[in-house]
C-alpha cells in the first residue's frame, strides 16, 4: 500500500499521458517485451529517490559537453530533475555567461537560474511569485535602467502560447521590447529555446524570422547526452520523442550595436 501510494503520488497527469504515448510506440517499433521492460525500469525508477538518481546520474553519467568550443559539466540537480531534461544543457551555458557580467547590469527573464545558484541579478517573471521576482508581463517591461546582458531558459516559447487568450505572435513582441526597452548599447541577449514545443515559433526559425543575430544548436543524441550541430539536423525535431522533453535546442543570441 505505501508504494502504491508513493507511485500515485509521484504520477501527474501529463506524466501518466507521457508515458502512455511512449508505451504505444515502444511496442509498434520493438514490441511488448520492450514495453514490458522499460515498464520495470519505470517502476523501480519512481521508487528511488531523487537525491539518489541525481547522484547516480553525476557519478556514472556524461560528465560534460561541448558548446562553441568549450567544455561545460552537465548539470545534475534534484530540482526540477535536470538529468531527465535540456536543463542538463541549458543552465550551465546560461549561468557560465552570467558570472562573467557585474550582477546590477544582467536581467533574467524567467525564473530559473535561482532556483539552483545565489543569485544577485534582476529577474522578470510574470507568474512565478517569489522574493526579489519582478511580475510584469515581458512585453510590457520598462526598466529604469537598461542591461548588459539578457539571459532567457526555456521561457520565451511560452510567451503568447500558453497564455489565455493564446497570442502566438507575442513571443516577437517579447523579443522586440527586450531588445528597444531594456538592452544597453553593445549588450547582449542570450535565449534557450526548445524545439517541437512552440509551432508557432518553430515555424518562424524554419523561415529565419527570429530576430537573432546569431543561433546555435544542440541535439539529444542519448538520454543524457547532447551535441552541436547544425540546423539542418534539428528541423524535423520532435519534443519529447525519442527521449523526454526537448531533443533539439537553439540557443538564439542578439548583440545590439
Amino acid at each position: 500500500n505505501r508504494i502504491a501510494s508513493k507511485l500515485i503520488q509521484k504520477l501527474k497527469a501529463p506524466d501518466v499521458k507521457r508515458l502512455l504515448v511512449r508505451a504505444r510506440e515502444a511496442y509498434k517499433e520493438r514490441g511488448i517485451r520492450c514495453v514490458v521492460h522499460s515498464g520495470i525500469k519505470v517502476f523501480f525508477s519512481m521508487l528511488i529517490s531523487d537525491t539518489i538518481k541525481c547522484y547516480y546520474y553525476k557519478m556514472f553519467k556524461p560528465k560534460s559537453f561541448t558548446f562553441q568550443g568549450q567544455i561545460h559539466n552537465y548539470f545534475y540537480h534534484r530540482y526540477g530533475r535536470t538529468w531527465e531534461n535540456e536543463r542538463s544543457v541549458e543552465v550551465p551555458i546560461i549561468w557560465e555567461m552570467v558570472k562573467k557580467y557585474q550582477e546590477g547590469s544582467v536581467l533574467e527573464v524567467g525564473n530559473v537560474l535561482s532556483h539552483y545558484f545565489p543569485v544577485q541579478h534582476d529577474i522578470l517573471d510574470k507568474y512565478e511569485k517569489a522574493h526579489g521576482v519582478i511580475n510584469q508581463d515581458v512585453v510590457d517591461f520598462q526598466p529604469p535602467k537598461k542591461y548588459g546582458l539578457i539571459v532567457s531558459i526555456s521561457t520565451l516559447e511560452h510567451v503568447g502560447w500558453d497564455e489565455k487568450p493564446k497570442n502566438p505572435p507575442k513571443i516577437l513582441h517579447a523579443i522586440e521590447n527586450l531588445r528597444t526597452k531594456c538592452l544597453a548599447p553593445r549588450g547582449k541577449i542570450v535565449a534557450t529555446l526548445p524545439l517541437g514545443y512552440n509551432s508557432y515559433m518553430d515555424k518562424l526559425l524554419k523561415k529565419r524570422k527570429m530576430p537573432f543575430t546569431k543561433k546555435y544548436y544542440l541535439k539529444r543524441v542519448s538520454y543524457n547526452s547532447y551535441i552541436e550541430v547544425d540546423w539542418k539536423d534539428l528541423c524535423e525535431v520532435k519534443f519529447g520523442h525519442p527521449f523526454p522533453y526537448a531533443n533539439g535546442l537553439v540557443i538564439g543570441i542578439i548583440e545590439s550595436d
